[in-house]
């Protein structure tokens, strides 16, 4: 059973998601409590791979409101837990240009706290507009469709 927490909605929007993989994520004391809360924010995270060991930056995990003096650093570094194989497989795609890798959702999964993140590379501009109206051909589409079957 999957739960999800937190999703990054402009990532689709900004980038074309190639791959993505679920990592494990180490957390400290209240922040999985304000997980279950559900007070996250993905969309500034990026991840970063130093040396043998993965970590996500700028994602925001609120403190939780009864932690008192046992809250963390919001905005801290958090270690992502991924198998050697996936690592180097991440390492090499990061290599390329224009390549990045984000977090794509949050979510606890049979009790842990999970990442879905995605290898990724950056849209530009006139993709990002044309992806716009693709979907606006598609919407409209759907809607002659309707109309005709009612008819």
């Amino acid at each position: 059973m999957i739960r999800v927490i937190a999703t990054n909605k402009q990532a689709h929007h900004n980038y074309e998601i190639e791959e993505s993989i679920e990592a494990g994520i180490e957390l400290r004391g209240t922040e999985v409590k304000s997980l279950r809360v559900g007070q996250c924010s993905l969309r500034e995270g990026y991840i970063i791979i130093k040396g043998e060991q993965v970590f996500m930056l700028n994602v925001h995990i609120s403190a939780y409101k009864e932690g008192n003096i046992y809250n963390v650093d919001p905005e801290r570094e958090r270690r992502l837990l991924l198998h050697r194989g996936e690592i180097e497989r991440i390492r090499n795609k990061i290599q390329q240009k224009g390549y990045t890798v984000i977090p794509l959702r949050l979510y606890f999964k049979r009790g842990y706290a999970k990442v879905e993140i995605g290898i990724a590379k950056g849209r530009k501009l006139y993709d990002k507009r044309r992806k716009l109206q693709e979907r606006d051909e598609q919407r409209r589409v759907q809607e002659e469709i309707k109309r005709f079957e009612r008819k």
